[in-house]
């Protein structure tokens, strides 16, 4: 792993769950575009993958947002190598998506998503707002906090309502954040992508198929929906088109408040948005095989 506390280039941003998917991506893009990255790991074996074949000034450094030692651990070795200047960028990334039908799923699993999507999220931003601009000792623009957010942040579907709720969390949390942070000049931007090539999905029908789920009243339509979204999974945007969504939300001068970059936005996005509530359940009861027996 390489010393997160090394001499920093002007533009610095931390990126949280850089192990896999759309953080791995971010991290290595902004490197390469001459970004000082911090990236948020795991493990030993999750750097060597971060930095091989990567380019530019690519930091890993452990960093498990539950847990208060590592953010405070990480947040001294930043401050260290930041100087007296301020960091430029936050990328809340990091986070979970189990699958299950709210009325039985575990109640732990429920608050493992807040755990990690909410809280964590938190933790880590509470603890750079100081670097990213509420320090009056530093010098350099204010930084940005850029929030990944989900279509599950604007659309509740089916068998992820502990993940969309997180999602439904950080979107107002990103809200109210900007607005709050206004008198520091720290802007805060919520990006919420639609199906995206990641492991997580994987990860999710992994831990369902010998779940509690098996013989429930969903376990028809839990199939269908576990099949439809593991094909977004497959077919949807790359990580790396995500990663130019996070560069322009730290970059232009005048950002969006929100970004949605979305495979077929009109229908996957724009419609759902716009559509009447009971009529949108129809849509979903349909698709998923939920309607009364």
């Amino acid at each position: 792993m390489t010393d997160p506390s090394a001499p920093a280039l002007p533009q610095s941003v931390v990126v949280t769950g850089a192990s896999t998917g759309i953080g791995r991506a971010a991290a290595r893009h902004m490197a390469a575009k001459g970004w000082t990255v911090f990236a948020g790991i795991r493990s030993e074996a999750d750097a060597a993958a971060l930095l091989d074949g990567a380019s530019g000034d690519l930091r890993p450094l452990r960093l498990d947002v539950t847990k208060p030692e590592d953010v405070e651990s990480a947040v001294s070795l930043i401050s260290a190598a930041l100087g007296n200047r301020r960091l430029a960028g936050l990328v809340n990334n990091a986070g979970i998506a189990k699958m299950g039908p709210l009325a039985i799923q575990p109640l732990a699993d429920f608050e493992a998503h807040f755990t990690v999507n909410v809280f964590g999220l938190l933790r880590i931003t509470q603890a750079l707002v100081p670097l990213l601009g509420a320090d009056p000792a530093r010098e350099g623009a204010p930084g940005r906090i850029i929030t990944i957010t989900s279509v599950g942040g604007r659309i509740a579907s089916p068998f992820l309502g502990a993940y969309v709720a997180t999602k439904h969390a950080n979107e107002a949390m990103s809200d109210t954040l900007r607005r709050e942070l206004a008198i520091y000049g720290i802007d805060a931007i919520a990006i919420g992508p639609g199906s995206v090539k990641t492991p997580i999905w994987d990860k999710a029908e992994k831990d369902n198929e010998s779940g509690p789920y098996a013989g429930s009243d969903w376990a028809e339509a839990l199939k269908i929906f576990e099949r439809t979204m593991l094909n977004g999974g497959r077919t949807g945007l790359s990580p790396e088109k995500i990663a130019e969504v996070i560069e322009a939300a730290l970059s232009d001068p005048k950002p969006k408040a929100r970004y949605a970059p979305v495979p077929d936005k009109l229908t996957n996005f724009t419609i759902p948005t716009r559509l009447p509530k009971r009529m949108l359940d129809r849509i979903f009861i349909s698709r998923f095989g939920l309607k009364r027996k």
